[in-house]
């Protein structure tokens, strides 16, 4: 299995659009395209991104297959109008906490 980590900040006065997009659209989108999101993080208080996100699929070829989709790009694209400083990374899924 692998798993994509993503992370970004939530744009100032976007935060109620933003959780109704991610409870209503986002996950329920990924989670059609293929991917199951296992973790969340919110950070509250300190430094680093605002959002830690992880998502697996099956291989890499899932996937690619998912990130080069036209479903995933209008996702991404409705995500990107609500957060900033967006980054991932794919990697072999363990059954220990990841990090970007």
């Amino acid at each position: 299995m692998v798993k994509i980590l993503m992370s970004w900040d939530i744009k100032p006065g976007s935060e109620s659009e933003y959780f109704e997009f991610i409870v209503r659209e986002f996950a329920p989108g990924i989670m059609k395209l293929g991917v199951q999101p296992t973790e969340a993080w919110y950070t509250v208080f300190g430094e680093g991104p605002q959002i830690l996100t992880g998502c697996v699929a099956e291989d890499l070829s899932t996937m690619q297959s998912v990130l080069s989709s036209h479903d995933w790009q209008k996702l991404q694209k409705k995500l990107f109008e609500y957060v900033t400083n967006f980054n991932f990374k794919i990697v072999r899924a363990t059954s220990r906490f990841q990090l970007l």
